[in-house]
């Protein structure tokens, strides 16, 4: 059985960038390792309808229960099950650039007081309960200020869902800085969390410097794992 190490962080972060250069690493190194990038907007018909969503075709933010949306989400990973068991099994290390707590975070950001917890917990029963998908061993947060974010995603070559500069989401920052607020409390209380300062003063730090720390954690997770 593989490890199953998760990469998450609000939009702009440099999730994708990092999962990538991530297992561009280990397969240099003749480690066995695949990718998985969720929402799989054009692999599953979930994520197809979570581009939709994005593109505001069922209405803004607050205007689609946070309890709804992530089923979407969800939803796109029950359809993508069976390849990512498949990869546990064949490879040393599995990387996803998003996981559950991506929904999470992104969900329980749009509501308050109980009913965040609520929301948690219905998310946590729906993807690891309901659908039994594998809890990750290693989860790591790419801790990025908001206003640096949004700079980066201004930057963002055309995505395959949206014809937009910025979707719903990466477009409201107050949101975004919710979703992060939402990621920093989870990286204090859940086990297997790291949190990986993306920041040097007032710069963020070169992808290489980043690179390098996350590429420090993982490894340290595979000795483990092996000794």
């Amino acid at each position: 059985m593989g490890l199953l190490a998760v990469i998450e962080g609000i939009d702009g972060s440099g999730k994708g960038t990092q999962a990538a250069r991530l297992v561009a690493s280990f397969r240099t190194a003749g480690v066995r390792c695949e990718l998985f990038s969720f929402p799989r907007y054009k692999q599953t018909q979930f994520g197809a309808k979570i581009g939709d969503f994005l593109n505001g075709r069922f209405g803004s933010l607050d205007q689609v229960s946070p309890f709804l949306v992530s089923l979407l989400f969800a939803g796109d990973r029950f359809e993508s099950k069976r390849l990512l068991l498949n990869a546990i099994q064949e490879n040393d290390i599995v990387i996803c650039d998003r996981y559950v707590a991506s929904n999470i975070a992104h969900q329980a950001a749009k509501v308050t007081g109980p009913e965040r917890q609520e929301l948690i917990d219905w998310v946590i029963h729906v993807e690891h309960q309901l659908y039994e998908l594998p809890h990750a061993d290693r989860t790591i947060f790419l801790d990025l200020p908001v206003s640096k974010a949004t700079e980066l995603i201004a930057m963002k070559a055309q995505r395959s869902y949206t014809e937009q500069a910025a979707d719903l989401q990466e477009a409201d920052t107050g949101y975004l800085q919710k979703v992060h607020d939402v990621y920093a409390q989870l990286s204090t209380i859940e086990a297997g969390w790291v949190r990986i300062d993306c920041m040097n003063g007032d710069e963020i730090k070169p992808v290489d410097v980043i690179a390098e720390s996350v590429l420090s954690v993982i490894n340290k997770d595979l000795q483990g794992a092996a000794g």
